[in-house]
């Protein structure tokens, strides 16, 4: 990621993820909550690689991973992936129609088994008929392959044929 475009972010969320320094303790910046952030989700880093890495407890990472991710979807979200309206979907129908042709498409869909590791006391929830955890990321797109709609987080063993 460029420095602008980390800077741009930055901006964009900092104030949902800035927190009050006490007597006690500084608080940690919110430009160190995006780094730790953007750094476990492209590297895929543990928690403790990012603790010695950015000295922050290994405790703390989670929390600060989950709040920032949470910033940035409330904040993009409404600007990367408005919801489409009657226009929208009938230019994408008539895109469909010009270059595929398919009639009457308004999206290709496809979806993803996302291996994590099992979460505890989970038992099978999260067990799929590949034999391993997983949470599935399902995606519809348009012509142009951009993205109109995403669901993230459905359990690994539901399928596609339960009814």
């Amino acid at each position: 990621m460029s420095v602008n475009s980390f800077d741009e972010l930055l901006s964009i969320i900092s104030q949902r993820i800035k927190k009050q320094d006490t007597n006690m303790r500084r608080s940690i910046t919110p430009a160190e909550r995006l780094a730790v952030t953007l750094r476990y989700l492209a590297s895929g880093a543990n928690f403790t690689d990012l603790e010695y890495d950015f000295r922050i407890s290994r405790k703390t990472i989670p929390f600060i991973v989950k709040e920032t991710c949470h910033a940035i979807s409330q904040e993009l979200a409404p600007l990367e992936m408005p919801k489409p309206n009657k226009e929208k979907w009938i230019n994408i129908a008539e895109k469909f129609y010009k270059e595929a042709n398919f009639p009457n498409c308004v999206g290709a869909i496809d979806g993803k088994h996302i291996r994590i590791v099992c979460p505890p006391n989970a038992g099978s929830k999260y067990y799929n008929y590949k034999k391993y955890h997983s949470i599935i990321l399902l995606a519809v797109v348009d012509a142009d392959y951009c993205f109109t709609f995403i669901d993230i987080g459905a359990p690994g063993r539901e399928s596609d044929f339960n009814f």
